[in-house]
């Protein structure tokens, strides 16, 4: 590979690579080994391993699987391959236990993608071979004598790999109607290490969804080299029972722990320039992180001022916090797809009516309001005061069209310095124009930056042009932040 011929290294190159893809393809298949560095014995061949650049949330020996040996079907088929030296990887571990930063990791583990290939060892000893484990970003071209070879590289298969291991989609809809598991998940979740100078693009799902649904937006981002070089991904996690205000204060919640553990001097570049990406409800959700609410909710709920309340002050904090907030911090944009942000008729249907008997019931904050409401029932809106005095309300009531707080809380804009991306789908031929969910005239806002509407059902994350809209956006950002700079 060092040769001054050229023609004879990169034959030298290519063979390398062939055999190392062969030798996994032979030790790889059916096996359930995990892999420690140093010295070690593998179908019979005496090698040493070693781990280079490799994530240092990766701890312990590592799984592996070929990355071409993974479907990219949660991707549509799309996968983005660089081509190069060596062999691509999907590597995995389980996550730590041991440290705050552990409860950042997904549950299924962590999982990353490596680059493998043979070296000798140090010394020329050819009788041993170096099997190499690497970061390929993080490790750079591999330089033999003179020569430079780029490596290979497959940003789709570890991702694809962590969503076949994810029983995610299913807890999802059980955490509609009030299952436990997906309430414990719930959080704030790093789909790769924390780079305290890239900003973070967060992505909230929709109602009875879960992350599953980013596959594909994830997938394209990873592949773009020029945003995956600025942007992280972060994934929600949330049980989707709960009312709108209270999800709300919940991801303020879950925003405020990662950054605490992440961040707890609060000085990282990465706290500056927060992008929002929700879908549906969570698009919902985000426009109200991005928000001043004023008295506008409370007034809509109760007809006196919040120190007019009688009750508990544990009770009176929490409801103050659910209907009086701020903008998140450190947000600069939004993008909402398919969001019912003027509620969803499907709410107010024989389906919505349904799961309006089902959902929420076991909602803690409701409680609170519950106990004030009885305590102060002439300080609640007559046309509210019998559902809070049941704490009869849940994600679902939450989108009625004609709901009190909800119908109040669409004049809520994003606030000045928070622009925000429309993007919505309806279905050829369907008057009024709809995604089967959500009224078009719902998802539209005045104000937006942009908005595109694509031929599309209410899964509109899945949408080719959708995706290709999110990384324009976000490619639009890029290329404003960098004039204002040059300005500046």
């Amino acid at each position: 590979m060092g040769a001054a011929d050229r023609a004879v290294a990169t034959e030298a190159a290519t063979l390398a690579t062939d055999c190392t893809d062969a030798f996994f393809g032979l030790v790889l298949q059916g096996s359930t080994r995990r892999w420690s560095e140093g010295p070690t014995r593998i179908a019979g061949l005496g090698m040493t391993l070693e781990f280079r650049k490799l994530s240092s949330y990766l701890e312990g020996p590592l799984t592996l699987i070929r990355a071409q040996d993974v479907p990219a079907t949660v991707f549509g088929g799309q996968r983005f391959v660089s081509r190069g030296f060596g062999v691509p990887l999907a590597v995995m571990t389980p996550r730590c236990n041991d440290r705050e930063l552990c409860k950042l990791l997904p549950r299924e583990g962590v999982f990353r993608s490596a680059t493998a290939w043979f070296e000798s060892t140090t010394g020329g000893d050819t009788s041993t071979p170096r099997l190499v484990i690497a970061d390929p970003l993080a490790s750079g071209p591999l330089v033999v004598g003179n020569r430079r070879y780029p490596l290979a590289l497959d940003t789709s298969a570890f991702h694809a790999r962590e969503v076949e291991t994810s029983d995610l989609r299913r807890l999802s809809v059980w955490g509609l109607l009030g299952g436990d598991e997906i309430g414990r998940r719930a959080g704030l979740y790093l789909l790769e290490d924390y780079d305290p100078n890239k900003r973070p693009v967060v992505m909230i799902h929709g109602l009875g969804s879960s992350p599953i649904a980013w596959a594909r937006l994830s997938n394209a981002l990873w592949g773009a080299a020029d945003l995956r070089a600025r942007f992280q991904v972060w994934h929600m996690v949330y049980q989707t029972d709960a009312p709108l205000l209270v999800t709300r204060r919940r991801m303020q919640g879950y925003l405020d722990t990662a950054w605490n553990v992440l961040d707890p001097d609060g000085d990282d570049p990465a706290r500056s320039g927060v992008v929002l990406i929700g879908h549906s409800l969570g698009g919902v959700i985000s426009r109200m992180l991005c928000v001043n609410s004023g008295d506008v909710l409370w007034s809509a709920a109760f007809a006196v001022p919040p120190e007019a309340l009688r009750g508990d002050p544990a009770d009176l904090e929490l409801l103050h916090s659910v209907f009086r907030f701020e903008p998140y911090p450190g947000v600069s944009r939004a993008i909402f797809l398919a969001a019912p942000h003027r509620g969803s008729p499907r709410a107010d249907e024989w389906l919505g009516r349904l799961f309006r008997k089902l959902v929420g019931r076991r909602v803690p904050e409701l409680q609170a309001l519950r106990r004030l409401t009885l305590e102060n029932p002439e300080a609640v809106r007559e046309e509210l005061r019998e559902s809070y005095r049941q704490a009869s309300l849940n994600s679902i009531t939450s989108l009625q069209s004609l709901q009190p707080v909800r119908r109040a809380g669409e004049t809520l804009m994003p606030v000045a310095g928070i622009r925000y991306h429309t993007i919505a789908g309806a279905l050829p031929g369907r008057k009024p124009e709809t995604d089967g969910v959500v009224p078009l005239a719902s998802a539209l806002l005045l104000g937006a930056a942009s908005t595109l509407v694509v031929e599309s059902d209410h899964q509109v994350y899945e949408n080719d042009a959708a995706v290709a809209e999110v990384l324009r956006i976000l490619r639009e950002d890029l290329a404003e932040r960098n004039t204002a700079g040059a300005d500046h």
